[in-house]
């Protein structure tokens, strides 16, 4: 029977995005569990900077087990959940998410689970990209004001305004100003 060793030390992360939000709920789960070293935050999941996160990273030891209460303390997208595990596992060490049991890199069905999350990753990158592409193409059509005169009309009032017309004649037939008349340039 293939034993897996105990961790060398339980290493917990709690983490809440506001001042108003309170971290004792998370301590206390993580003491409960067994945790000896506990990161703990008020930041934003969304960043990867954070302070915490990035100490708990950088102090992790072969063997250790870091333990979250659920895994939107860690990150806040598969993504990046994936991201922060990797670099668990590139250390040696292993994770555990309280709430869901499956989220455990100490045993092969969670390190298949975290492998299918791998891949919704991969497709969420995608996606991201996709959606920005999109957002890009989108964003070159013209902004502002609608134009007040068809391409024809400005044609029109350009012929009449070379002619010699006065800019109010040709303003009062479109029902514009004469200002819009006279900004008009013909095409370069």
């Amino acid at each position: 029977m293939n034993k897996t060793a105990p961790p060398l030390r339980l290493v917990g992360y709690a983490r809440v995005s506001t001042v108003g939000q309170t971290l004792e709920a998370q301590l206390e789960q993580l003491e409960a569990a067994g945790c000896e070293v506990i990161y703990q935050e008020k930041a934003s999941g969304a960043r990867d900077d954070r302070k915490q996160l990035v100490k708990m990273l950088k102090n992790l030891r072969e063997g250790d087990l870091v333990v979250v209460t659920r895994t939107d303390r860690l990150a806040r997208s598969i993504f990046q959940m994936f991201r922060i595990v990797s670099q668990i596992v590139d250390a040696g060490a292993n994770f555990r998410d309280l709430a869901q049991p499956l989220a455990d890199t100490s045993t092969s069905s969670g390190r298949m689970y975290l492998a299918i999350l791998g891949g919704l990753a991969e497709i969420e990158r995608e996606l991201i990209a996709s959606r920005t592409a999109e957002g890009r193409a989108r964003s070159t059509k013209r902004m502002g004001r609608p134009f007040k005169l068809t391409p024809a009309q400005q044609a029109e009032a350009l012929e009449r305004k070379a002619s010699g017309e006065p800019l109010t004649d040709i303003a009062r037939s479109y029902n514009v100003s004469h200002m819009t008349i006279q900004r008009l340039r013909p095409p370069v």
